[in-house]
């Protein structure tokens, strides 16, 4: 029998119907000769500490480290009846196709279970990125032998026994120490999880340290040939912040009066530029994710599990937990058919036939940038948007028209900036003609425009040239306060785990991270943030995040080494040579464990103090605003000057004995 190992039950099913296993049995789809089963995730897990030892089922500093000499796993209760399907599938089977998702973790669930249930015969690899008819067949006449995918395996294996090494050594070290404090819960600790609390933590004290500077501003509004338009007063560079704001109240007063009084002003200089933009790249689920929450304000859990749905569920969508926008230049030939038949399912595509340019090829379609997934694009088959759920439909049109702008022109304007000579002082009016819609013609809002939401067309300068003078209609001085940064959503997360090389200085370490597209991976970040939310060390106060006094405490009193992400950068760096065969698996896990040890000992004589507002207690940007001006005044230091946001202290002293 052969048998495919799939990761979920649907995927299963799929694929079974192609292979034409059409006999539902015990955990399996059975055809002649096939058998199709699957995983619904990990059926395996790495064994607790205590499995190891009955001593650590209590929590004990002395304990510490706890390093497995050889390393357990044990069957996921839950899922206890579906392992025991597959094993006995696999003592049947004179060959193994691994069907699981496409990436290092599908690897490693499949892998793991062929190891624990000694699975000898041959494998074959079935790598797929879209659950459609096509898509299977395509990839079961390409199967890759087994060895190929291997060192996947061992890759993921050693992430995941450092990342047991650092969850159970960590959270259980801190949480000790936060009770000699007197916190009674628990503070866990994680590879990805502590430098994604970290950025929040640190993103807090900025707004709750900063400090609101007045500025000034002149809008002017200029007429010429019957055609008023705005304009902005441009203050003297030594009187301005780095950003280009006038702190000058007097000179802007002055200069907003001088303004009124000359009531005409003289072009200096103009100039027009042709601007074309070319169509973005298709999602991947970061950016996905990011838009979402800024559109819909969807979460990143919900915007991944509505992507696998589609994905899953509707067959409309290639494979979701992509980190790539790129397409493969071989998939460039199927475009005309997914083009057809996407407007064939949506009658509100019509008015793009006229433009749409099949034999197109974007910047997209590029086999150099495409990593182990492509980006997320629909698939042939396409039905009509208005039968899914509304938050479905919404994300699906999204993907779609990143699609569609992939055979469509690029967008061209003609930017026209004109300066001015007002009294002396300097004016700038912006202006911008779209010569060709191009691919935004695809946008949704372009499409189905909601009522009331049009978007304000941009300015249109009249036609101005040197030496010219326009009149001068009504001059308005704006009194401001600079503003603070705002509190990080969870799209906005989701970006900065994605881009956190910034914030790396070592250039080696800041390309790693920029290679493996930050920390965390685009199929574990939704979960990374639900699980801060879910451990109280994050709350919402709407589609903003803030951390509590736990995370301020536990973020002040970690390693730097844990909460620093370039840290992440040197573990995937050791990955990679996993993968690549430079460093066994053993290697990689021996000096894992031997850091684990160094930390806990320079850490279990912390004393830590926790302490910041009580629960409940408003979030740095929801202090009292000063007033000022026209605008509101961003929120700064409190009375005392402390970050509201919760201080923690931490004393770097031994521990009496």
């Amino acid at each position: 029998m052969r048998l495919f190992l799939c990761e979920k039950p649907s995927q299963a099913k799929d694929i079974a119907k192609v292979l034409g296993a059409h006999r539902k049995a015990d955990g399996c789809w059975q055809g002649t000769d096939v058998c199709v089963t699957w995983c619904i995730g990990h059926l395996l897990e790495t064994a607790p500490p205590d499995s190891y030892d009955e001593r650590y089922k209590r929590w004990n500093l002395a304990d510490l480290p706890i390093i497995p000499a050889q390393w357990k796993m044990q069957v996921k209760p839950k899922t206890a009846s579906q392992f025991k399907a597959v094993k006995r599938l696999l003592g049947e089977a004179r060959e193994l196709v691994i069907a699981t998702d496409a990436d290092r973790e599908g690897e490693m669930i499949a892998r793991e279970l062929v190891e624990h249930c000694r699975y000898r015969g041959p494998v074959q690899r079935l790598w797929l990125s879209a659950l459609d008819d096509a898509s299977i067949r395509k990839a079961l006449a390409r199967l890759l032998p087994g060895h190929e995918t291997f060192n996947l395996y061992h890759s993921a294996l050693g992430r995941s026994r450092a990342d047991w090494l650092i969850g159970m050594n960590m959270s259980r070290l801190f949480t000790l120490l936060g009770r000699q404090s007197g916190y009674q819960g628990v503070l866990p600790v994680g590879r990805v999880q502590t430098p994604t609390l970290r950025l929040v933590v640190d993103r807090d004290r900025s707004i709750a340290d900063f400090v609101p500077v007045p500025f000034w501003a002149i809008d002017v509004q200029l007429a010429h040939a019957g055609q008023a338009f705005n304009a902005q007063w441009r203050a003297p560079d030594d009187t301005c912040d780095e950003q280009g704001r006038c702190l000058n109240q007097a000179l802007a007063q002055q200069a907003a009066a001088d303004i009124s009084n000359a009531r005409v002003a003289q072009a200096t200089r103009v100039s027009t530029e042709r601007v074309r933009e070319a169509a973005p790249l298709p999602f991947d689920l970061g950016t996905l994710q990011e838009l979402c929450s800024k559109k819909f304000g969807l979460g990143a859990q919900e915007t991944l599990d509505i992507a696998q749905a589609l994905y899953e569920t509707h067959k409309l969508i290639t494979y979701p937990r992509s980190d790539c926008g790129y397409l493969p230049l071989s998939q460039h030939s199927e475009a005309p058919g997914i083009l057809a038949a996407l407007q064939r399912a949506d009658a509100s595509l019509a008015p793009l036939q006229p433009h749409l340019e099949p034999q197109r090829r974007s910047r997209a379609w590029n086999d150099a940038k495409v990593s182990a997934h492509h980006g997320i694009i629909p698939t042939a088959a396409a039905s009509d948007p208005a039968r899914l759920p509304a938050k479905h439909k919404a994300v699906y049109t999204l993907i779609r028209a990143r699609y569609l702008a992939q055979f469509l022109p690029n967008h061209e304007y003609d930017r026209t900036q004109a300066d001015f000579d007002c009294a002396g002082h300097a004016l700038r009016a912006v202006g911008k003609q779209i010569v060709e819609p191009g691919w935004r013609r695809a946008l949704p809002e372009a499409l189905t425009p909601a009522k009331g939401r049009e978007a304000a067309p941009p300015q249109v300068l009249p036609a101005l040239s040197q030496g010219q003078s326009c009149a001068v209609q009504a001059v308005q001085l704006k009194d401001l306060w600079t503003q603070p940064p705002k509190p990080f959503t969870e799209g906005d997360l989701i970006k900065a785990m994605k881009n956190v090389a910034k914030l790396v200085d070592d250039p080696r370490l800041k390309q790693k991270l920029k290679e493996t597209t930050g920390i965390g991976t685009e199929a574990t970040r939704a979960s990374i943030i639900q699980g801060l939310l879910d451990r109280g060390y994050l709350v919402k106060n709407g589609k903003a995040l803030s951390a509590t006094p736990a995370a301020f405490s536990l973020i002040d009193a970690v390693p730097r080494a844990i909460a620093d992400p370039g840290t992440t950068a040197i573990w995937e760096q050791a990955l990679d040579m996993v993968q690549s065969g430079e460093m066994s698996l053993d290697e990689f896990v021996t000096r894992q464990s031997a850091w684990m040890g160094k930390l806990v000992e320079r850490c279990s004589g912390l004393r830590m103090t926790i302490s910041g507002p009580a629960a409940g207690a408003a979030p740095p940007w929801k202090k009292k605003r000063r007033s000022g001006g026209k605008t509101k005044a961003a929120a700064g230091k409190t009375a005392t000057g402390k970050a509201a946001g919760g201080k923690a202290r931490v004393t770097r002293r031994r521990a009496s004995p």
